[in-house]
């Protein structure tokens, strides 16, 4: 493919820095730091572009906090200045990562995410007879600096460009050399990116048909087990001795009419159900909603807002959860006449 180049320009670019800040303040109106880079807009985005320039901009401001959702995780999240660089950088440099991408990875894409993703998966149970469920063992704790930034040089023949990727990469954790902060725009794209030799090894040489990727979970379809024991063994491989990545210890083959947990579903080859997890954390967040209420901490309008995007998400996508999502409401003052979500 071939490497792109003289796009450190744009992105300093006056028009550019401006969409990118409206992109940053997109849900973030109300945050303080928001409001104060808008007060001296023209002024930040004229400094921002000299300091970038110069290769002086600060990196690395961020809060961190912790959530489970389901698991622990630890979200570092940047200031909104930094925030509007990333925007900045992935408004130019987005278009070239996505066209390295197949047309089976949904994650961090225009016109794709988990519904589509959970369409074409079903489309392969259809088709196929067996299935295999893959996941990287901590995959952003575990991506190395140096073939991240070995594998943009791929795509980008910018010098300086490819000098800025570097600084933000390796503000996080760069005495390690090893992981990207959860809770950053350009984490997601990068982290993407980083499998997409993956994606056309399992894809191009090892010919299986059947592939969906969402970020780093992984499902492949075959006719065959042993095609997909040797599937698994070839990408153990690769993501270890190419990626410095290890698969978690449990891989999953099973036939696809037992179903496969994915995305938050079961999906079946005819229908999609919210899986156990996905059905726990439901009542869990509607509980934690109903006592928020209750103790004052919330108001009626964050009530329904919040429960309404619960219930939008057990129900996207075709999935058949009306039965649960009922029984569920009705237990709890949520599913009374302040949050008719049903």
């Amino acid at each position: 493919m071939k490497r792109t180049g003289n796009l450190f320009e744009q992105i300093v670019e006056r028009d550019n820095l401006r969409l990118a800040f409206h992109k940053a303040l997109r849900g973030k109106r109300d945050r303080r730091d928001a409001q104060q880079f808008a007060r001296r807009l023209d002024q930040n985005l004229a400094e921002m572009a000299a300091q970038v320039t110069a290769g002086t901009y600060p990196l690395g401001r961020s809060q961190q906090f912790i959530v489970h959702d389901p698991k622990e995780r630890i979200i570092t999240a940047p200031c909104f200045a930094e925030r509007v660089l990333h925007h900045g950088i992935m408004n130019v440099c987005e278009p070239i990562l996505d066209r390295w991408l197949i047309d089976d990875t949904f994650a961090c894409r225009t016109g794709r995410g988990r519904i589509a993703a959970l369409q074409r998966a079903q489309s392969y149970a259809r088709r196929f007879g067996y299935f295999l469920k893959l996941d990287i063992r901590k995959y952003f704790d575990s991506i190395l600096h140096d073939r991240l930034l070995a594998r943009l040089a791929w795509r980008f023949k910018d010098r300086r460009l490819l000098e800025l990727l570097g600084a933000i990469i390796g503000a996080f954790r760069g005495s390690l050399g090893r992981g990207l902060p959860i809770g950053s725009l350009t984490s997601q794209h990068f982290a993407n990116c980083y499998l997409g030799g993956l994606d056309r090894l399992i894809k191009e040489e090892l010919r299986i048909k059947g592939y969906v990727r969402y970020m780093d979970d992984m499902a492949l379809w075959s006719d065959s087990r042993p095609c997909l024991r040797s599937a698994l063994t070839a990408v153990g491989a690769f993501l270890r001795d190419e990626l410095g990545l290890e698969l978690k210890a449990s891989p999953y083959l099973n036939r696809t009419a037992h179903g496969m947990d994915f995305l938050g579903c079961r999906l079946y080859r005819q229908h999609k159900i919210l899986s156990r997890r996905s059905r726990r954390r439901f009542r869990q967040k509607l509980s934690s909603l109903e006592r928020s209420y209750a103790n004052g901490d919330i108001d009626a309008a964050a009530l329904q807002e919040r429960a309404t995007a619960l219930v939008a998400f057990a129900r996207s996508g075709g999935i058949s959860s009306w039965r649960f999502r009922t029984t569920v409401l009705q237990q709890m003052e949520v599913g009374g006449p302040r949050a008719r979500t049903g």
